[in-house]
């Protein structure tokens, strides 16, 4: 992961001063790099030895920021990791225009890896994920979100690129195409599973210890998984209380809390996150064992019990 961090900031360094101060401030603000860890372990795990695994755990890092920047213009986020947001700190435009930085620099140094095969995988992750953003969109203040649609939305805007840097990990070791599914499998159902645990903290966890504002999901009008469970097995009352926070973004936080307590819809989400963890489990238990496969699954535990 050094040499991961060695590359990103390498690769961030430009002419243009704007893009050096945020690529700072991106990489300064952390986070848990879980995404180039995922691709460092899978290639690790199936006997690679070279290392230009770390520069294409860098580009999966520069896509994932690149629609973190954008995510915040659109979500009009002001914190994020515990900071201030980019576009907080220097504007719409400019987290915008760094973003679209950081998405041409993805591509310039996928080609680096003359892979054709990386670039199809990637290059088409990058298009599902702007497709999930869309869906999203589409999804916001309507009460009315199904399961099924969110968690396409799920696999489309966070899982897929989770799936897409352990499928280039086995890409990269020159796995069989068994293995390589077997590592696309894991990292879709861990992906699903971390976002749905992200859920589970908007309604439980802190703002410190999350790195953001609790509730945000629920002031933007996002339908995520607790509030669906609500509208399923909520009583009349309960239901029009989230239909209404939904719709609207601004009803009663605590009574909100309550309805999702009463109702066990973190517990709900929870189960959900832990059988994707363990169709995680199952995709990593098709490698070969190492030490590395059991840091694999150890991930999986991760995924659903971190608290931030």
């Amino acid at each position: 992961m050094r040499a991961v961090d060695a590359v990103i900031r390498d690769r961030l360094d430009s002419d243009v001063v704007l893009i050096r101060t945020i690529g700072e401030h991106i990489v300064q603000s952390g986070g848990k790099r879980m995404r180039p860890a995922l691709l460092l372990l899978v290639a690790r795990a199936l006997g690679y030895q070279g290392n230009l695994h770390h520069l294409l755990a860098a580009v999966v890092e520069f896509i994932h920021t690149s629609t973190l920047l954008h995510d915040d213009v659109v979500d009009e986020s002001d914190m994020r990791r515990g900071r201030s947001t980019a576009n907080a700190l220097f504007g719409n435009a400019a987290s915008v225009l760094v973003g679209d930085y950081l998405y041409s620099r993805s591509f310039e140094m996928m080609v680096e890896a003359d892979s054709m095969r990386v670039m199809q995988v990637l290059s088409q992750a990058t298009t599902v994920i702007a497709e999930g953003e869309v869906l999203q969109l589409l999804n916001v203040h309507d009460p009315d979100v199904s399961l099924e649609r969110y968690l396409q939305v799920v696999r489309y805007k966070t899982a897929k690129l989770f799936e897409a840097a352990a499928q280039v990990g086995a890409i990269v070791a020159g796995a069989s195409a068994v293995h390589e599914e077997a590592a696309a499998a894991y990292g879709r159902h861990i992906g699903t599973a971390f976002q749905l645990i992200d859920d589970v903290l908007d309604y439980s966890g802190d703002a410190q210890a999350l790195g953001k504002n609790v509730g945000d999901d629920l002031r933007e009008g996002k339908p995520t998984l607790p509030l669906i469970r609500v509208m399923e097995v909520g009583t009349p009352e309960q239901r029009d209380l989230i239909r209404r926070a939904i719709e609207t973004g601004e009803a009663d936080f605590a009574a909100v809390a309550q309805a999702i307590q009463e109702t066990q819809a973190l517990a709900y989400t929870r189960d959900v996150a832990t059988s994707e963890a363990e169709l995680a489990r199952e995709a990593a238990r098709q490698l070969p064992a190492s030490e590395t496969a059991e840091i694999l699954l150890q991930f999986c535990s991760f995924a659903v019990e971190r608290d931030r």
